[in-house]
C-alpha cells in the first residue's frame, strides 16, 4: 500500500503540472474542434459580411484564399478570438462590443491570420507530442528510481527519482511554453507585415493587447479567454509597439464608412443580446444617430412593439436607402409579427442590394412559404436553392423546401426534403420513414430515386 501510494501522488503531480502548462494553450482550441458543437454560434449577415471586409485584404497579405478560410461569430461577451480546426477563426461577440474602433478588430483577426499563415495549430501539436515524450521518458527514470530506492529501503533514492520526474516534468514545460512565446511573436511580427501591407494602422491590435495585459487576472472567471491564450506581458507590447511605429501608416485612422458600420453592428449585437435595458444604458433617449435609432428598433420589434419599432426602422432606410440590413431588418420584423406577406418587399429590396446572400435568401424564402400561396412557394425553392450554393445543407433549408414542395402539390419532393432534414438532425427513423416513402414516388435511376437511396443507406448505418 505505501508503495502504490507514493507512486500515485508522484503521478498525480506529473498530471497535473503538465496539465495545467497545457490548458493555458489548448483550452480554446480543444472547445471548437466541432465547430457548432457547443459553442453558441451566431449567424447574421451583417456581421459576417463586416468581418469579411476587415479579413479579406488581410488574407490576401497573407497568400491566403479568402474564401479557404471560415470566420465563425461566438455569443460570449468575453473578448476573445482564435484559430482552430485548420482555417478557422473565431470570434467572441466580446472583441466586437468592446472595440472602439475598427482598427482594434482588424489587428487581433491580423495577429490570428499569422497563426494561420504560420502553420502554427499543426505545429503546436508537434510541440505537444515533445512535451510528452521528454515529460513520459524522465516519468519513467523517475519511476525507476523511486521503486528501486523503497525496494532497498533507501528514502534517499526514492527521493532523488521523484526529483527526476519533477525536472523532467519543469523541463517539458519550459520547452513548450518557450515554444507558445515564439509563436506568439511570430503571429505579431505577420500581423504587422500584413497590416504595412494593407495600409492600416497597428495601433489597434497594441491597444486591444494593452487593455488585457492590465487587466487583474486574480480571479480567472473574470479573465477574458485571449488572455488564457494569448498571453500579454509588457515587454512584448513595447516591442510590438516600437516595430508598429516605424510604418507610415501608424497614425492611419478608419474610413469613416467602415467606423459607421462598425458602430451598427454593435447596435445591432446590443439590441438581440442586450435587449431594451441594454439599449437604453447604451443609447440615452437624447442620442439620435443612426446606431442608436438601429439598436432601439430591434429592441422593440423582439419584445412585440411592432407599431414603434417600424417608423424608426422607416427613417432608417430612408437615411441609407442602399443599407441592404436595413431592410433585410423590416422583414425579419414584420416576419416575426406574422406579418409574412408585407415582409416580403423588404426582403426583395435586401436582396437586389446584396444579390447572392445565402443567409437573406433563406429568410425571404421563409417570408414566402409562409404566405401559403403556390406562387410564392416556387420563388421559395429557388431562393431556398440558390441559398444551398453558398449555406450548404441545412435542415432549416430542407424543412423549407418540404413545406414549399407541398404546397405546390409536389408531395413527394416534400416527403424527400424532409428526410433530408431528419437526417441532417440526426434523426434516422423520421429519415428512413420518409426516404422510403419519397422512393416509392420516383422513378428507378432518376437523381431523386438516387437521393433517396442515399438517404436510406446513411440514415440505416448503426
Amino acid at each position: 500500500m505505501k508503495r502504490t501510494s507514493v507512486l500515485f501522488r508522484a503521478t498525480a503531480r506529473f498530471m497535473a503540472v503538465l496539465t495545467a502548462a497545457m490548458s493555458i494553450w489548448l483550452a480554446p482550441a480543444l472547445a471548437q474542434t466541432a465547430p457548432g458543437r457547443g459553442l453558441p454560434l451566431i449567424r447574421d449577415a451583417e456581421i459576417e459580411g463586416l468581418l469579411r471586409l476587415y479579413t479579406r485584404p488581410i488574407f490576401k497579405a497573407a497568400g491566403i484564399n479568402p474564401k479557404s478560410v471560415k470566420v465563425y461569430i461566438i455569443n460570449d461577451r468575453r473578448i476573445n478570438a482564435f484559430v482552430a480546426g485548420g482555417q478557422r477563426i473565431f470570434v467572441n461577440t466580446g472583441l466586437l462590443l468592446q472595440s472602439t474602433t475598427p482598427n482594434q478588430v482588424i489587428g487581433v483577426l491580423a495577429h490570428e491570420t499569422g497563426h494561420i499563415a504560420g502553420g502554427h495549430l499543426a505545429r503546436m501539436g508537434v510541440e505537444i507530442d515533445s512535451a510528452n515524450y521528454t515529460t513520459i521518458i524522465g516519468m519513467l527514470v523517475g519511476l525507476a528510481a523511486i521503486a528501486g530506492g523503497i525496494a532497498a529501503g533507501s528514502a534517499e533514492a526514492a527521493q532523488a527519482g521523484q526529483g527526476i520526474m519533477a525536472g523532467s516534468q519543469s523541463l517539458a514545460q519550459r520547452n513548450f511554453l518557450t515554444y507558445a512565446r515564439g509563436m506568439e511573436s511570430s503571429a505579431d511580427q505577420a500581423a504587422l507585415k500584413y497590416l504595412y501591407a494593407t495600409k492600416q494602422s497597428a495601433r489597434g491590435m497594441i491597444e486591444v493587447f494593452e487593455k488585457l495585459a492590465r487587466e487583474n487576472i486574480a480571479t480567472l472567471a473574470n479573465v477574458d479567454p485571449y488572455v488564457m491564450s494569448h498571453p500579454m506581458p509588457m515587454e512584448r507590447i513595447r516591442t510590438l509597439e516600437t516595430a508598429a511605429k516605424k510604418s507610415p501608416y501608424y497614425d492611419t485612422k478608419d474610413p469613416a464608412a467602415l467606423v459607421l458600420r462598425h458602430k451598427l453592428v454593435q447596435a445591432k449585437l446590443i439590441g438581440f443580446i442586450g435587449g431594451s435595458q441594454a439599449v437604453a444604458q447604451n443609447y440615452p433617449s437624447t442620442d439620435q444617430s443612426m446606431p442608436a435609432r438601429y439598436a432601439r428598433a430591434i429592441a422593440m420589434f423582439r419584445k412585440g412593439d411592432i407599431s414603434n419599432a417600424l417608423p424608426i426602422i422607416d427613417s432608417l432606410t430612408a437615411e441609407l436607402p442602399e443599407n441592404p440590413y436595413f431592410w433585410e431588418l423590416k422583414g425579419q420584423a414584420l416576419l416575426e409579427n406574422g406579418r409574412a406577406a408585407e415582409a416580403a418587399a423588404p426582403l426583395e429590396k435586401a436582396q437586389k442590394l446584396l444579390p447572392n446572400n445565402g443567409l437573406i435568401q433563406i429568410l425571404a424564402a421563409q417570408a414566402l412559404v409562409d404566405t401559403e400561396k403556390p406562387a410564392n412557394a416556387k420563388k421559395a425553392i429557388k431562393l431556398l436553392r440558390q441559398a444551398q450554393r453558398s449555406e450548404g445543407d441545412t435542415p432549416q433549408t430542407y424543412l423549407l423546401l418540404a413545406r414549399a414542395y407541398a404546397q405546390t402539390g409536389d408531395f413527394a419532393r416534400a416527403e424527400l426534403a424532409t428526410a433530408e432534414a431528419a437526417l441532417l438532425r440526426g434523426d434516422k427513423k423520421l429519415a428512413l420513414e420518409k426516404a422510403k416513402a419519397a422512393q416509392a414516388q420516383f422513378k428507378t435511376g432518376t437523381p431523386e430515386w438516387i437521393r433517396a437511396n442515399d438517404v436510406l443507406t446513411f440514415a440505416g448505418r448503426d
